[in-house]
């Protein structure tokens, strides 16, 4: 729990104080970036990727105190404690075991004293037999026709890890399956996948750990409406992941396979669980699923035994805040340099925003300092010519650039003005950091000049293979988690989407009634909203 006021820590305001220091004309990045030796002394390696921070406003002293805070937090005890299985989730009094998916390591984990390796090792086993076998033909439809199309029913963290680590992974997707994902509730989403699929050959995964959540609900029961409609009886063209005993872990109401979930891995922590795993397996093969988990692994070993000082993910979150709580940045833009990337930022933004968006610490209390940052993205090159106004002369941001040493696809290698195009993306990306940082305040026109002091990070793997992959999917959970931890908050839990849900369970009865009755009247409503239904109604 959270003893202290964060804001009273002697590290805490030692750190608000030196921010005023660096806010000092003579500490801008252009000078910052000048010192001897400070690419050194500001990047690390670990676990496969490289983190330079050299050009965020830091300097020795600030890296120090955040050093120092961090060890007042007990950060790394309270990752043990998450890893070993204590009920970090205080409001839902549950563990958080996450990292447990991707362990294969033969030392037990303890959830309520006991351990849970052994399901999460048969439900890889499960997966493995699964994909497999339907890979190779063994498991079709009543027609004998292999699955061609997978569609993904689910919202949130029930897709949203799954369709990162899916687009990411495209390159190797050579099992001759096409991958879709129903999230949105709008029918035009449902519409345009039913437009792209054969009925026959196309596998329905529903992910929902409670069935209960209503725009997964509707899609499935479109889907079932759509199956049927087809002649075809869903139970052999639907596959549900879902929690032990829930309404679609049903034996009445058979399906092709059912795989579990658990209560202790929340969804947008979930990818790495059956709900990544199963539809990943499918497009990928099982044997890169496993190479995904084990890169997620060999990064949470990294975050939970690496010393802070060169501790990849845990550097990030002390940077996060100090840029949110000590230089007052209130966003962060998560730019990939690389087009296969281009879903890590909606994944980072449910798993930082929906984490760490809180109010109250762990005790209940007012957090008293400002939590959480709103995440956005979009690949570079693209996002230089869309939002990058903003990023040199507008409201500056933080910026993370992710880099790829290697592409994809290397055979293509043609010149545009001496470079190929890998090479001109990686000169974009090191002009950009370069440019947000050192600012051009000579020229004659105000409009031409740019203040820079605009901070940024790099982070670069060698590679898009799925170990990569799955170490920066963990780094991303980690930094996370430490944030949550210094900040005294419950990363776990997600109340604030429930009462938009509620309200919406309210207007949607008015609707029903109005659909049994054309005759039903919306006077109940109050002017905005009855004025919204009578305009919805026509």
């Amino acid at each position: 729990m959270t003893k202290n006021i964060l804001s009273s820590l002697p590290a805490w305001r030692q750190l608000a104080d030196h921010a005023k220091t660096l806010a000092l004309p003579e500490n801008h990045l252009k000078f910052l970036l000048k010192e001897s030796g400070r690419l050194k002394k500001f990047s690390k390696k670990g676990a496969g990727l490289w983190l330079d921070f050299s050009r965020q406003r830091l300097d020795d002293k600030a890296l120090h105190l955040l050093l120092e805070l961090a060890e007042d937090r007990n950060i790394m005890g309270r990752f043990e404690q998450m890893m070993g299985g204590d009920h970090v989730n205080v409001t839902e009094d549950r563990a958080a075991l996450h990292t447990a998916c991707r362990s294969f390591s033969n030392k037990p984990v303890l959830n309520d004293g006991k351990d849970v390796m052994p399901e999460i090792r048969r439900i890889r086993n499960d997966i493995k037999s699964f994909s497999d076998d339907l890979i190779a033909g063994k498991i079709t439809g009543p027609s004998g026709m292999p699955f061609r199309d997978v569609v993904v029913i689910g919202i949130g963290g029930s897709y949203l890890g799954a369709e990162f680590a899916t687009t990411a992974l495209q390159h190797q997707a050579d099992k001759g399956i096409r991958m879709h994902f129903l999230s949105n509730v709008d029918i035009d989403n449902f519409g345009a996948i039913a437009s792209k699929i054969v009925p026959e050959t196309t596998l329905w995964i529903v992910i929902s750990k409670t069935y209960t959540t209503a725009e997964t609900t509707a899609n499935t029961l479109q889907a079932v409406k759509y199956i049927t409609s087809h002649g075809l009886d869903p139970k052999n063209h639907m596959v549900t992941v879902t929690s032990k005993g829930s309404p679609g872990d049903d034996p009445s109401n058979p399906v092709l396979k059912t795989f579990h979930m658990f209560d202790y891995i929340g969804g947008r922590y979930s990818v790495t669980s059956a709900v990544g795993g199963v539809p990943l397996s499918l497009y990928l093969g099982y044997d890169r699923f496993e190479a995904f988990l084990k890169g997620a692994e060999e990064m949470d070993i990294h975050a939970a035994t690496t010393p802070a000082q060169e501790n990849l993910p845990l550097l990030a979150a002390l940077i996060s805040v100090w840029n949110i709580n000590f230089l007052e940045y209130p966003a962060q833009g998560l730019i990939p340099y690389s087009s296969p990337l281009s879903k890590l930022a909606a994944h980072v933004q449910q798993l930082s925003m929906e984490s760490n968006g809180k109010s109250v610490t762990l005790d209940g209390e007012p957090v008293r300092v400002s939590c959480g940052s709103i995440i956005f993205g979009e690949p570079g090159t693209n996002a230089q010519h869309s939002f990058f106004q903003l990023a040199h002369q507008g409201r500056p941001f933080p910026i993370d650039f992710i880099g790829v040493l290697n592409p994809c696809y290397d055979q293509y290698n043609g010149l545009s003005q001496g470079v190929t195009n890998h090479q001109e993306l990686w000169a974009n990306l090191m002009a950009q950091a370069q440019a947000l940082a050192v600012g051009k305040e000579e020229d004659p026109s105000p409009a031409k000049r740019f203040s820079g002091n605009r901070p940024s990070s790099t982070l670069v793997m060698d590679d898009l293979s799925p170990k990569n992959i799955g170490r920066l999917l963990a780094f991303y959970e980690a930094r996370t988690v430490f944030e949550a931890f210094i900040w005294g908050i419950n990363p776990f839990d997600q109340y604030g989407v429930e009462l938009g849900k509620v309200m919406a369970g309210d207007i949607r009865k008015t609707m029903a009634e109005k659909n049994k009755n054309p005759d039903y009247r919306f006077d109940n409503r109050d002017e905005i909203q009855k004025f919204y239904l009578e305009m919805l109604f026509g």
